[in-house]
């Protein structure tokens, strides 16, 4: 059993690792459409096909506010953050559960 604990554990220790690199990913691209980089850039490119699959959705759901602030990556950074403290969290307690029996 405790194969299957260390499993679940290891599991959600990786997946939170991934969603705090895809939370910096998303802050990046915030901070970026502030300058205004150049569309053509390799790294411009990489942050927006990263981003859009999460991001696009939520602006066709969201409309922009009068001032044109766009609010889907603090919303997605919300959920982040919140399926990190339940999901994440659960995962682990319940391997480390797993190794106690």
């Amino acid at each position: 059993m405790f194969i299957l604990a260390n499993f679940i554990i290891a599991a959600g220790k990786v997946l939170g690792i991934a969603l705090d690199i895809y939370m910096w990913v998303i802050i990046i691209r915030a901070l970026l459409s502030w300058v205004n980089p150049d569309p053509y850039n390799p790294i411009v490119r990489l942050l927006h096909k990263l981003t859009e699959p999460v991001l696009g959705p939520l602006r066709r759901i969201i409309p922009l506010g009068a001032a044109g602030l766009d609010l889907s990556p603090m919303l997605v950074i919300l959920a982040i953050i919140f399926v990190k403290q339940f999901l994440i969290t659960s995962l682990i307690e319940f391997g480390l559960r797993l190794k106690q029996i």
